[in-house]
């Protein structure tokens, strides 16, 4: 998964479009295929999963996804934190990668999937009634919550893995389709290194420095 260039989940969609590309070109002529194969083009873009060089460092977290810091706020964090922490969103457009990373070497202790709504996704309210999936991630350093929120574009949030897996930092674990937002609540006592407004890219960017 780690290795190849578009992420599985992509192909049926790459598929398609190739196959109603070809199928335009042969039936009708080739000018009225070029609709379909800007589409195929454009899912060849979004499901891209580029190469990324991780250097590993507990001390350090990662962004979990590619994107624009939108907020930065103290929350209490009941669900698996149990605690007042830092919550940092990050809102993806459709043209930023979407496939998401575990922000720091450690296993997965709590997991929840949430249905709900399908509300614009850089809404401050979507992170309470959209659809959401969940990840408690564990290490000898600190815990983190970590939560895919879809948008009103992504209509799918996928996960690659269950209660129990162990992350190494920077690794892939899901991704989101078609526009999307993601938190990381991180224990108060981290310190923010981003800032709102700010790019960030999903391995390569640190957010949060633990203390020593």
């Amino acid at each position: 998964m780690s290795g190849f260039p578009i992420v599985k989940d992509g192909f049926p969609f790459i598929g398609i479009a190739l196959c109603v590309t070809a199928l335009t070109a042969i039936v009708i002529n080739i000018y009225w295929a070029i609709l379909p194969a800007i589409v195929c083009c454009f899912f060849l873009y979004f499901f891209r999963n580029p190469s990324r060089r991780i250097v590993y460092d507990p001390a350090l977290l990662l962004s979990p996804a590619d994107g624009k810091v939108m907020s930065i706020v103290e929350v209490q964090e009941d669900e698996y934190l149990g605690e007042v922490g830092t919550k940092v969103t990050i809102f993806l457009s459709p043209f930023d990668v979407h496939v998401n990373r575990s922000p720091i070497a450690g296993t997965i202790k709590f997991q929840q999937y949430i249905c709900g709504r399908f509300r614009p996704a850089y809404k401050a309210i979507a992170a309470w009634e959209n659809e959401r999936h969940a990840i408690g991630i564990e290490s000898p350093e600190c815990r983190i919550l970590v939560t895919q929120i879809a948008g009103i574009l992504a209509r799918r949030i996928v996960s690659w893995v269950t209660l129990g897996t162990e992350l190494g930092q920077g690794q892939l674990y899901g991704m989101i389709k078609f526009g999307s937002c993601t938190e990381i609540v991180m224990p108060k006592n981290v310190e923010i290194l981003v800032s709102k407004g700010q790019r960030v890219q999903a391995g390569l960017t640190v957010i949060g420095r633990i203390p020593s």
